[in-house]
């Protein structure tokens, strides 16, 4: 029986593959989607759109005990930690079926089992009930990531909960170390101090969201600490010993000794890059650590050959492995008009309380690259609209080039801010300059106002600061 041919393959069913298949089929490719377990990938599933739907349950929770702020009276403010696990589960289950649903109305064929390269142009496809061999003139591997496991904190799925145990907890815990104080950590640290329960968060390096400018990064720390949150940076787990229903944690604190008991621990140190077992040996594609090396079109070093998402370099963001599905295929597809990814135009978004938002480059990394800039600031606090929503905490700073104006990078923590950064991330798109952004007008009254001010404030020009 000969084997079936398609133009373009897809491993992988995440935020990076469905998409890449979907836009494929768009262009009139004969396409198929391999997919092991869950479409929609780890982002949909376990990850971005669940943890979104805990955070919003937190969120009310924290407006309801602040009722009285806003003159209005309620009853109790308790929860039930089963149907606030049970509501995100259905968010998940709903998305998946949307993703099979868009595959089948694009006419993407899926094929469910594990798919690894079998020679140029082939894929051997591993099922349940056997096995078969297809052919594309196009791979694109979009297998995503793994939470890392690292000693002593690899997850046991009772004691040391990894993010799917953390999403899913039979109990709440009364007190949770969680080690790692990326966006992963700082999220489930601050759903859980929201639900009651003591949180102690761990950082091996000097400060909390490494990956945000400074500035944002103290302020951050500081509104955790208000809300009871205990952060230890400079801080490593040295052992870990485990009790029945407990952990007694050993950290070295810059230096200085400490123990932390706790109920349960989150495992939040970063991510692996599914790799193995995909058939890359012998072939031209190349590994880095646990990512797969691409070039700026996605192609690697194998002909036919692509890697996308999680699997490939970073950032490791959905948003970031769409985009880079569309792109991959476009460029296969020789669509005009496209350009490679400037991964200074992508935000990152952190969807603790405040959230944190960013995008480009930082205000130590410009300095470093040797601009000379301008920067400004805006507090919540001169916002009317943040003063009438009780949300008065948060800053917006921007980092522009002195030289030609041009708009370096954005940074913010305040309530809402994961959906301001569009606006910085639109401009930077588009090589916006202080000067339109200066001449935009923005509506009153909102939150927008403050991206305005910020930009404003680079030049001296704020009006409400």
């Amino acid at each position: 029986m000969a084997q079936e041919q398609f133009d373009i393959a897809v491993v992988g069913g995440g935020p990076g593959g469905y998409v890449a298949a979907i836009r494929a089929a768009q262009l009139g490719f004969r396409t198929v989607l391999v997919e092991r377990e869950h479409l929609g990938g780890i982002c949909l599933n376990w990850g971005c759109i669940p943890t979104k739907a805990l955070l919003r349950s937190a969120e009310i929770l924290d407006h309801i005990r602040h009722a009285t702020d806003y003159g209005l009276h309620v009853g109790d403010s308790g929860f039930d930690l089963q149907k606030i696990v049970e509501r995100s589960r259905k968010v998940a289950a709903q998305l998946n079926a949307g993703v099979r649903h868009l595959l089948k109305k694009n006419k993407v064929q899926v094929l469910e089992g594990h798919a690894r390269l079998a020679g140029a142009g082939k894929l051997h496809i591993t099922q349940k009930n056997g096995a078969l061999d297809i052919g594309a003139t196009h791979i694109i591997l979009a297998t995503g990531a793994r939470a890392r496991a690292m000693a002593p904190v690899e997850p046991d799925g009772k004691l040391v909960w990894s993010y799917k145990e953390a999403m899913t907890p039979d109990r709440m815990p009364k007190s949770l170390l969680v080690v790692g104080s990326g966006a992963i950590g700082i999220e489930f640290a601050s759903f859980y101090r929201s639900l009651g329960a003591e949180v102690t968060v761990v950082e091996v390096r000097d400060r909390i969201l490494p990956v945000e400018d400074a500035e944002i990064s103290e302020f951050s720390r500081k509104s955790f600490e208000r809300q009871g949150m205990k952060i230890l940076t400079s801080a490593s787990v040295q052992s870990l010993e485990k009790k029945a229903d407990g952990v007694v944690a050993k950290l070295d604190v810059a230096g200085q000794k400490l123990t932390v008991e706790a109920d349960r621990v989150i495992a939040a140190v970063g991510i692996v890059g599914n790799v193995e077992n995909l058939g890359l040996e012998g072939s031209g594609v190349q590994v880095e650590g646990t990512h797969i090396v691409t070039d700026e079109w996605c192609r690697t070093g194998e002909p036919g050959v692509y890697a996308i998402g999680d699997v490939a370099s970073a950032p490791w963001l959905a948003h970031k492995a769409s985009h880079e599905g569309i792109l991959c295929v476009e460029r296969i597809a020789g669509v005009k008009g496209i350009h490679a990814l400037d991964r200074t135009r992508i935000p990152g978004c952190t969807y603790s309380r405040p959230q944190v938002a960013s995008i480009g480059l930082t205000e130590a990394m410009a300095v470093e690259r040797g601009y000379q800039i301008k920067v400004g600031r805006f507090p919540f606090a001169g916002n009317g609209k943040a003063i009438a929503l009780g949300e008065p905490e948060g800053l917006i700073k921007t980092v522009f080039d002195a030289k030609t104006g041009e708009l370096l990078g954005a940074h913010m923590a305040g309530a809402e801010v994961t959906e301001l950064i569009h606006g910085y991330s639109i401009g930077k798109t588009l090589e916006t300059t202080e000067a339109e952004l200066a001449h935009t007008v923005f509506p009153h009254p909102t939150l927008s106002e403050m991206l305005h001010e910020a930009t404003l404030a680079a030049y001296g020009k704020a009006i409400h600061s």
